[in-house]
């Protein structure tokens, strides 16, 4: 990024801020929804390969974080240059092995000395501090479980990970009451995630990718249906399976290409 780009946003967003009513009326909490869009317009955007897109997607994202620097100088709360200089300290501080001295031997090991690093410097109580609340269900479960990992809370292959999941799944068939049920599938999601990283397999990844398959699939059973007439929406399930398979050939026909 040139740097003079960089500034004309900041000046942008500046006049922004004062001669327009809507952007001088946004607060810190009214913006978190345009955020958490941007973030997912990204992964989209990643999962589609569309790097044209992604470039004015990290636009996007770029704007809502100098838009909340904005906001927070003019409070006096923290400025933009603070914000840039804390992730500089930062990046510094957890690579010592490409800033300092320190010798690591692979990619796990420059994860596990992150985490060591970060407790030690942010002072905190439990290594599981700091993964956020508001993450989706699987995603903050993968980074739990990394979390203890770290300090050899874990399990040692992933055949123990898939025995505890069929553990699982015998509670929940012996569950009698719906609180029991839900929390017996609880376990056996939080199990299932646990085999997710001991795949090096991103859960939330693995399950966004399955809905939108699930959705190219119905999609083209709903076309095939609404080809036939009106009479399509008394279609049998034996038949909207068929179609289904149809769907399901198609994928792996267009994949082997």
């Amino acid at each position: 990024m040139h740097t003079s780009e960089f500034n004309r946003l900041v000046e942008i967003m500046k006049r922004l801020r004062k001669e327009c009513p809507w952007d001088r009326e946004q607060t810190p909490e009214s913006l978190r929804q345009y955020l958490l869009e941007e973030v997912y317009e990204i992964v989209e955007t990643i999962d589609n390969r569309d790097w044209e897109e992604l470039k004015k997607e990290l636009g996007d994202l770029l704007l809502q974080i100098v838009f909340q620097a904005q906001i927070a100088e003019e409070e006096n709360r923290f400025y933009l240059h603070e914000v840039i200089a804390h992730i500089n300290r930062k990046l510094i501080e957890r690579h010592p092995h490409v800033f300092g001295d320190v010798k690591v031997k692979d990619a796990e090991q420059v994860k596990e000395n992150w985490e060591q690093i970060k407790v030690k410097t942010e002072q905190r109580s439990s290594i599981l501090e700091g993964v956020p609340s508001t993450l989706s269900a699987l995603l903050r479960a993968q980074r739990l479980q990394d979390k203890a990992s770290q300090v050899g809370f874990d399990w040692e292959d992933a055949a123990g990970v898939l025995d505890k999941i069929e553990e699982e799944i015998k509670e929940f068939r012996e569950a009698e009451t719906p609180e029991e049920r839900e929390e017996e599938i609880g376990d056996i999601l939080f199990s299932l995630v646990n085999l997710c990283r001991f795949h090096s397999i991103s859960a939330e990844d693995a399950l966004r990718k399955t809905a939108n398959k699930f959705i190219s699939r119905f999609q083209y059973v709903e076309r095939k249906l609404a080809e036939r007439g009106p009479s399509s929406r008394k279609a049998t399930l034996k038949e909207m399976d068929a179609l289904w398979e149809e769907a399901k050939s198609n994928d792996k026909s267009s994949s082997s290409l």
